[in-house]
């Protein structure tokens, strides 16, 4: 399941409309299109979709787009405490790279927008960022809002950070380019093929301060309950779920899923977007919450996981597999039987 179709809370949206009103942007322009009252504005319990939050973000890059760094402004508003549970099992995790691994894993119980993915190179741990798939619009502001709020997660972890040996980002050098270099300790590449950031791999392994396997793995639970709750589907799309998982590997195309239905494949189409997902985003959220039990309760071959999901190419699966959780299936496999917390 994708961002889109995970429900988040609303504490995220508070952060902004604050943010909006330092600037004298008032809480109701701020929230306009979204349907949120104001009034909800200040109980955590309250649950948002990822629709309305991206669209809080377009409301104050149109009002307030003129202010530089203004994404790396809010971005530093986010603490570790902000996230709930996610946060906290971030913070008991024993080393970064477990708390990096654990981030990614339920990286939809967190506010981002933009994904992240870890890759090893030449003693480096490069933590690469992807942020194609948002709307350009807002694009720069959110990916510029949830790096900061990345960096301020590693201060958190670790006091005084960890040593960034440098970063590079795919847009033009912004006026306000020392903002990035102070954040960072390092001066910053633009106009780059890939927004990075590396880390010196020999510190990633190092034991964090507050580093506790237990409660780590108690709070690996409940972020792994809480994303189950938040991804339960109803109404048509939950239909449509449920069809897709009677039979994995051969799976029905959108004509005879609709055609079960008795709805027009257009009016299938325009029930499951007012639910906010799609026909190809359930199919994908079906495969991969399937791969994810295949891969780490069966003792399948690779070439098996993808046939049982119906993908005619291991490639395509495993290219499907890192564009979901951002690793391999096998690495994947061998972090979940390992116990990586």
């Amino acid at each position: 399941m994708s961002y889109e179709q995970v429900r988040r809370s609303i504490v995220s949206v508070q952060l902004q409309v604050q943010l909006a009103a330092e600037y004298g942007l008032p809480a109701a322009a701020a929230l306009d299109g979204t349907g949120i009252l104001p009034a909800v504005l200040s109980d955590p319990q309250q649950e948002i979709s990822a629709a309305q939050e991206l669209r809080v973000a377009c409301n104050l890059v149109e009002a307030l787009g003129h202010l530089p760094a203004l994404g790396l402004e809010a971005g530093l508003r986010y603490h570790l405490s902000t996230y709930g549970i996610w946060g906290f099992a971030l913070l008991s995790s024993p080393t970064f790279r477990s708390a990096a691994e654990l981030a990614l894993r339920y990286l939809d119980l967190s506010y981002a927008f933009v994904r992240f993915a870890l890759r090893e190179q030449r003693g480096q741990l490069h933590v690469l960022i992807e942020d194609r798939h948002i709307p350009a619009p807002v694009r720069q502001f959110l990916l510029e809002r949830d790096f900061a709020a990345m960096i301020n997660m590693v201060r958190e972890l670790r006091p005084g950070g960890l040593p960034i040996l440098g970063a590079q980002f795919a847009f033009r050098r912004p006026a306000y380019a020392a903002r990035f270099a102070e954040l960072i300790g390092a001066e910053p590449r633009f106009d780059a093929p890939e927004h990075s950031v590396w880390l010196d791999a020999a510190y990633v392994d190092a034991p964090l301060p507050q580093g506790n396997t237990l409660m780590a793995r108690m709070c690996r639970e409940q972020c792994q309950q809480l994303l189950a709750r938040r991804q339960v589907r109803t109404g048509v799309a939950g239909r449509v779920r449920d069809r897709l998982l009677q039979n994995p590997g051969g799976m029905p195309g959108i004509e005879a899923v609709a055609a079960e239905m008795h709805m027009a494949v257009r009016s299938l189409r325009r029930r499951l977007g007012d639910e906010g997902t799609s026909f190809r985003a359930l199919v994908d959220e079906v495969r991969q919450a399937l791969a994810e039990e295949l891969l780490t309760t069966a003792k399948l071959k690779l070439e098996e996981v993808a046939m049982r999901l119906g993908y005619s190419e291991p490639a395509a699966f495993v290219h499907a597999f890192k564009r979901w959780k951002g690793i391999s299936p096998m690495a994947y496999r061998a972090q979940r039987l390992g116990g990586a917390d």
